[in-house]
């Protein structure tokens, strides 16, 4: 769903934005407003309101009064009046003031009136309020003005509006889905991870079901990239701040850094990224022309200052673990290189069932430019050239301005969670600038010292915020050779059912699998249920008849069928799907 491409429910839920600050005027007379755009789905309006936070019981009064106007049936009427009367019209209201005077000398300024509410507006909006009918509050937040954290925080409220009733009801319906996949509540009901406010915001503690699933993905990366000719390091957390002066994330990128540490006459941080560490390796011994491309990995922890407005579970923290890598080519290898991280990509991605996602072109653009290092030669260079190669490579791309790094362009996969979050997955970002700061060299065919070309990659990107996509992809059921626990014994009684049933968990634990037996003084339809509710991708029961033929009664989370297998064939079938990486969805 997108509104902002629907024309109607574009202007419908641009309408609805200022009904809901007119409800919101009359219930906080002192409220002032700064901006309400129309989004992806439905629209916001940044609101202060003098210091106070807004509760749910505040939603449910704006929405009431939000109903009694619409019902008065008032008409929406555009004027179009000059600077001068727009400054003295809101003279008394700094936020609109601010959007006057940043508006263009020759904009037309128009303002919309409803009954005894008048705002700023482009338009267009809906005739009277009387068709504002089929609405939803959906929830608030606090948001900075402007989005900057050194200004005041206004409070934000989301809503939605329709054409009719049916369409309201089946998007709620879709929010209340959502609301079952949020990685936040399934990582709490199924024991993967929490957070302690002792601890700190954004710094999640992984529990062991958690950390039994970021293990297998450790492994699995590692392998992948062992497998293509990576070799891993291991790197310390803190640095001298005056290694991130040489590199220039110091300049670009401290505010977003934890704060020097002083120990004596040194001066410590706690990294935000890993690249300097690894160009450092890479200078650490002598590279000839035949020795490239040298492939650098790490599942390198880092942290980065978010405020705590912005933090969310695991999706975005404080304290990360990347799976990150450096790759030093020759210039003629470049191409190749964003080929092979591209198809490590597309085949990491084939393994989770991921299909939803897109490639985007992340470049410098021609605003903010004082983000990037400047050098106008080196980006022009280096955009040309990622933009080239993906052309060649036939790989669909659409460009965004104002998205790279600040040493250079990116190739970032973008994907859309199950709770229609729209988020960078992978990476792979082409560099030009660090190996020039770190004078890094190589000798050439000719025995002349040259400078590589570095490629950023991240396939997983973090270990937190790939855990919390596929939790909601997957509702919290992973796929077998994913889960905590894969599979639950349940002995239907405890005196006549147990041996069997530590013998036949003994003979999966052999194979590797992870297995528990349930025997609690439980019902059986109790544990069973359990297990379900534990997303456990298979259950095996054991009664007398599965006792008696050396078998198991197999049952898979969220079907109500079961098959009887031997246990032979439960080994191969285990064995299988676990190797294929089979995928229930």
């Amino acid at each position: 769903m997108n509104i902002k491409e629907d024309e109607r429910l574009n202007v419908l839920n641009h309408s609805c934005a200022h009904l809901m600050a007119q409800a919101v005027k009359h219930i906080f007379p002192d409220a002032m407003f700064w901006v309400g755009p129309v989004i992806d789905e439905g629209f916001y309006y940044d609101i202060d309101l003098k210091d106070r936070v807004l509760t749910e019981d505040d939603l449910v009064k704006i929405e009431k009064e939000m109903k009694k106007i619409s019902k008065d049936g008032k008409r929406i009427t555009r004027s179009e009046i000059s600077r001068g009367d727009a400054l003295e019209r809101f003279k008394d209201d700094p936020y609109k003031i601010d959007l006057i005077n940043n508006m263009d000398d020759e904009s037309i300024i128009s303002i919309y009136t409803q009954g005894d509410f008048t705002d700023l507006c482009r338009g267009p909006h809906v005739a009277t309020v009387k068709e504002l009918k089929h609405f939803k509050l959906i929830k608030f937040s606090g948001a900075y003005w402007k989005g900057d954290s050194n200004n005041k925080m206004l409070q934000r409220i989301y809503g939605i509006c329709f054409d009719n009733d049916e369409d309201l009801k089946n998007y709620l319906e879709i929010l209340e889905e959502r609301k079952s996949r949020d990685h936040r509540k399934l990582g709490k009901e199924l024991d993967i991870f929490m957070m302690s406010n002792l601890v700190g915001p954004g710094l999640p503690l992984w529990l062991p079901n958690g950390s039994t699933i970021r293990r297998i993905l450790e492994r699995y990366i590692v392998d992948k990239e062992l497998e293509r000719g990576y070799d891993h390091v291991y790197t310390p957390v803190l640095a001298s701040s005056e290694l991130y002066k040489i590199s220039g994330h110091w300049d670009h990128y401290k505010d977003d850094m934890y704060p020097i540490m002083k120990m004596d006459k040194e001066e410590v941080v706690l990294r935000p990224m890993n690249c300097p560490h690894h160009m450092l390796i890479f200078k650490n011994g002598l590279h000839s022309y035949r020795d490239l491309p040298i492939r650098i990995g790490e599942l390198g922890h880092d942290f980065r200052y978010e405020a705590s407005g912005a933090v969310v579970g695991l999706e975005r923290v404080r304290g990360m673990c990347q799976n990150d890598a450096h790759l030093f080519v020759r210039p003629d290898q470049i191409k190749d290189e964003v080929r092979n991280v591209v198809d490590l990509i597309l085949d990491v991605y084939k393994d989770f069932g991921i299909e939803d996602y897109k490639f985007r072109l992340s470049l410098r653009g021609d605003e903010n430019k004082e983000k990037y290092f400047d050098d106008d030669e080196m980006w022009n260079l280096a955009e040309d050239s990622l933009r080239t190669i993906l052309n060649e490579l036939n790989i669909d791309y659409y460009e965004a301005e104002n998205e790279a790094a600040f040493y250079g362009p990116k190739l970032d996969v973008q994907i859309k969670t199950a709770l229609g979050h729209e988020l960078t997955l992978s990476t792979c970002q082409l560099d030009f600038l660090l190996p020039r700061k770190f004078e890094l060299t190589y000798v050439n065919e000719e025995g002349e010292k040259v400078t590589p070309v570095v490629i950023h990659r991240a396939i997983l990107g973090t270990f937190e915020r790939f855990v919390a996509y596929i939790l909601e992809e997957f509702k919290g059921a992973l796929p077998l050779w994913l889960a905590p626990t894969q599979v639950v014994i349940v002995p239907v009684h405890h005196e006549q059912h147990l041996e069997y049933s530590l013998q036949l968990e003994k003979t999966l634990k052999d194979m590797g699998i992870r297995v528990k037996v349930d025997a609690r003084n439980e019902k059986l339809g109790y544990r069973v249920r359990e297990a379900q509710t534990n997303k456990v991708p298979i259950q095996l029961v054991i009664g007398k008849k599965e006792v008696e033929n050396n078998s198991v009664n197999l049952r898979r989370y969220g079907k109500k069928d079961s098959s009887i297998l031997n246990v032979e064939e439960l080994k191969e079938l285990l064995n299988k799907e676990i190797r294929q990486k089979t995928i229930y969805k």
